[in-house]
């Protein structure tokens, strides 16, 4: 007979957490509380509460108490909750939430954490911090394997009879030597602590049952607390034994709406804190093979005179066909002594065509082994279709200058594109054979894995002042921070040249200037498009940024070309691809950054108001519990536990409606995703006009719609938004992790989503209530928001609209998806909402049970 496996219950897991005592649901609260807030980096809660030999003193005694509940990280404090929740669940069970409190808040912490101190400092003469709640979780442990062994004293192994009381002896020999940075003494205290009790030897640090029978009839604790577990273990407190807790408590009933707005509030505020200096770090470089600034450049002398020449010749080409100006570049890389190839590629989006040729020569590095290579970008024409000429003479100076040197050990790239939009998209699709034949061409020439990409943007012939750098890729997508502070400490630290970003010309260091450069990035990484030719690299993990010189100064070409060399030169250091530094990272200065550990909770806030509600409104739609035979809680007995908490039998959810509109408005987001990027551009303008105006009354009329036809409930009306908020909640939060500023975006504009139902217009007040929120509702409808930032940008809709196309074809941009697959669903679902006619049922009305 094959054996049978236990199988994952969904209804016993939950049935389990349920039951879960008072002092156990504590515990894990308080613990993931600690971890909250312990991602702070204002207080330092790790060294506030860890268990630190050298510093227990009688001001710090509270050291012994708080160890177990402060944790080193997220999954530190994840595994520990799972083995501890089921050993302290028995316990508590066993023993009496009182007892338990008592014990765990005393003894079963301090003396093991003692006894670790004392053999630490006394024994061994060292200082190991500790901390966690595995010390609790090998204590409980011994305590179960003594009362094992009482009725199993062995298990065999073979012929061998192995004592069962060793079991978690192994198990911490076990985890010292797989778990990195455990403590075995630790562990050992805790499981010393546990045999000793499970002897016997320690059962007279409980306190006489009669003193707590006395503390718990005094204080009515059975009566009051709700899973309180009483000194007998023969009875559970209010709600002990089921999970209608939210439901049967009116008071804990209406904290979520406000919880939500909690949330919504502390994460904006935590994203407007960031600028401050407590909150953010100044930029370091973390590979330190890179070296930034630490060569001589030699680009200068006679280069000059050599880019000047190249400059006319590019000046002299400036009205030449595609195919005319490659011939040329052609000819000036083979004069170089180096291989040229060709790539033609064509694209077509909102019904136009656009077609260049790409042209490249690569140097083999005269110490390398062709496996990597570096490429120094230059587009024909820039993103605002200007002649680059100085950035093409710059490259075709520096292919000359570079072939002199034979320090190289990667080789390099010089791609000359035909505009800065989709012919670096094309090349590097190409490099990476993903893209698409035959509109796009192979390349015929190839080196060894991209390590950094630098692009050159250089359009006019004066003398610049600053150097601005795009690193912002397509999807909201960074480069290695490393490469951003690399090319900063060249060109500020070696070449004494002023750096900006986010067009951000003057900046001075002030709060309002920071957080207006975050909030600028923020924006450029919503949006998900492409702000220069190095972000077509960025996301294959090539590492890219746009060199823009800007303003009237004294630097030259000279200047910019020696800022080039010297990344370039740092770039060819590197023994491995750049990983160490940041990927994730909100800039708000040259030298001032914001890492993912520390703005990540502001959107993980807002997309969490809308899970808070989503279950919020699960409970609402839920039947009211009813309670007969009701006994006074103080006096309930095992038996009469039963009749005191015994519900009505529970009326379905009738989900079946409530999922078939949220999967509607769902799949509904296809249609705009689709018109919007096959329609042509000159239709675009009105398509659109046509599509706001349906969107206007879309929502009415699949609410009045829905009404007719299947008259819904008050109960499934909240199923509907229950829904909705959770799709919406989960969207967010795991777009958070790829696009936090996207998913931030999103997030507080579908913030009102929360907040709208059915309400109706029986009264004047009502009727103007239900009017201000269709106002609000059709203020951030993502047709109202579209037209609304492309006035405050300056651009068309049909620009914006085709740029968005252009993206999507050719960048492989998934903003539209987001917006109209995630965001506009649950708009769609709100309006259904306020527009909503709940059927009378049961003498409740959605109203009433939204209050």
């Amino acid at each position: 007979m094959a054996p049978s496996l236990p199988q994952f219950s969904a209804v016993r897991m939950r049935s389990y957490i349920f039951r879960l005592p008072l002092f156990t649901r504590s515990i894990i609260l308080i613990i993931i509380l600690i971890w909250i807030v312990s991602n702070q980096t204002v207080w330092d809660v790790e060294k506030w509460g860890a268990l630190i030999p050298d510093e227990i003193g009688l001001s710090t005694m509270y050291r012994t108490n708080t160890f177990p509940l402060v944790h080193a990280g997220f999954f530190h404090a994840v595994m520990n909750i799972f083995a501890l929740t089921p050993l302290l669940e028995r316990f508590e069970s066993e023993h009496g939430t009182l007892t338990t409190l008592l014990l765990f808040v005393g003894p079963l912490s301090t003396i093991p954490a003692l006894l670790y101190t004392f053999i630490e400092t006394m024994v061994l003469h060292m200082n190991t911090a500790v901390l966690g709640a595995s010390i609790w979780v090998f204590t409980l442990l011994a305590m179960e394997a003594m009362k094992t062994h009482k009725t199993n004293p062995h298990f065999m192994i073979g012929e061998n009879k192995i004592p069962t009381w060793t079991t978690p002896l192994v198990l911490v020999l076990f985890i010292s030597f797989i778990v990195p940075n455990t403590s075995f003494l630790g562990h050992l205290c805790g499981l010393l602590f546990g045999y000793g009790w499970g002897l016997g030897y320690l059962k007279f640090l409980v306190p006489p049952e009669w003193i707590l029978r006395w503390i718990e009839g005094k204080m009515n604790l059975l009566g009051r607390l709700p899973h309180y577990v009483s000194v007998d273990q023969k009875t559970y407190g209010r709600f002990g034994a089921s999970g209608v807790l939210l439901r049967r408590n009116p008071q804990l009933l209406k904290l979520p709406p406000y919880l939500s707005l909690l949330f919504i509030v502390v994460g904006v505020v935590s994203l407007l804190v960031l600028p401050l200096n407590e909150y953010s770090r100044t930029t370091y470089i973390s590979e330190n093979a890179l070296l930034p600034g630490q060569v001589h450049t030699y680009f200068a002398g006679s280069d000059q005179n050599v880019f000047r020449g190249y400059k006319q010749e590019v000046d002299a080409l400036g009205d030449k066909s595609n195919t005319e100006v490659n011939d040329k570049l052609e000819e000036f890389f083979r004069a170089s002594g180096l291989k040229v190839a060709r790539q033609r590629y064509k694209y077509k989006s909102s019904g136009q065509t656009y077609t260049g040729e790409n042209i490249y020569a690569i140097l083999h590095a005269p110490r390398g082994d062709a496996t990597e290579a570096i490429v120094l970008v230059g587009g024909w024409r820039n993103m605002e279709d200007q002649l680059n000429r100085s950035g093409i003479a710059l490259i075709l100076t520096l292919a000359r200058y570079f072939k002199r040197w034979s320090l190289w050990s990667k080789d390099i790239i010089f791609l000359v594109t035909a505009d800065s939009e989709a012919g670096p998209q094309a090349w590097v699709d190409a490099y990476h054979d993903t893209h698409q034949t035959p509109a796009i061409d192979s390349l015929p020439l190839k080196s060894g894995a991209l390590q950094g990409a630098v692009v050159v943007d250089y359009p006019f012939d004066h003398r610049f002042e600053s150097l601005h750098i795009a690193y912002d890729g397509v999807n909201g997508q960074l480069s290695n921070l490393d490469l951003f502070n690399t090319v900063v400490s060249i060109a500020s630290g070696q070449m004494g040249i002023g750096v900006s970003l986010q067009q951000m010309w003057k900046h001075t260091d002030s709060y309002k200037d920071r957080l207006q450069t975050m909030l600028r990035g923020m924006m450029k990484q919503g949006l998900g498009h492409a702000s220069g030719p190095h972000s077509s690299f960025v996301p294959y993990h090539v590492d890219a940024v746009t060199l823009q010189p800007l303003g009237q100064g004294w630097q030259d070409e000279m200047a910019m070309g020696r800022v080039v060399e010297s990344t370039f030169r740092s770039l060819n250091n590197l023994l491995e691809h750049l990983h160490q530094s940041f990927f994730f990272y909100l800039l708000m200065q040259t030298n001032r950054f914001v890492s993912i550990g520390t703005y990540l909770p502001s959107a993980m806030l807002i997309a969490g108001n809308f899970t808070i509600m989503a279950i919020y409104l699960w409970v609402k739609s839920g039947p009211p519990p009813t309670v007969s035979n009701a006994v006074p809680a103080n006096k309930v007995g095992k038996k009469d536990l039963t009749s005191a908490t015994t519900e009505a039998d529970p009326k379905e959810r009738e989900l079946l409606l409530p999922l078939a509109v949220v999967a509607g408005s769902q799949f509904l987001g296809v249609l705009p995703l689709f018109i919007f990027n096959h329609t042509t551009r000159h239709m675009l303008t009105a398509v659109f006009l046509g599509f706001a105006v349906i969107n206007s009354v879309l929502p009415f009329i699949l609410s009045a719609t829905l009404t007719h036809f299947f008259a819904p409930t008050s109960q499934q009306y909240l199923l509907i938004k229950s829904f909705s908020l959770l799709l919406l909640g989960l969207y967010l939060s795991s777009l958070a992790t790829l696009n936090f500023s996207l998913a931030f975006l999103i997030g507080l504009l579908a913030t009102p989503l929360t907040y709208i139902y059915p309400t109706p217009s029986t009264t004047a007040l009502k009727f103007i209530l239900k009017a201000m929120l269709a106002l609000l509702l059709t203020v951030i409808a993502p047709t109202a928001v579209l037209v609304i930032g492309s006035w405050a940008l300056g651009w068309s809709i049909e620009d914006v609209l085709a740029e968005a196309a252009y993206g999507w074809d050719v960048w492989g941009m998934n903003t539209q998806v987001v917006v109209w697959c995630v965001w506009w669903p649950a708009w769609v679902i709100g309006g259904i909402l306020l527009f909503g006619k709940p059927r009378e049922k049961d003498g409740q009305s959605v109203a009433k049970a939204a209050r």
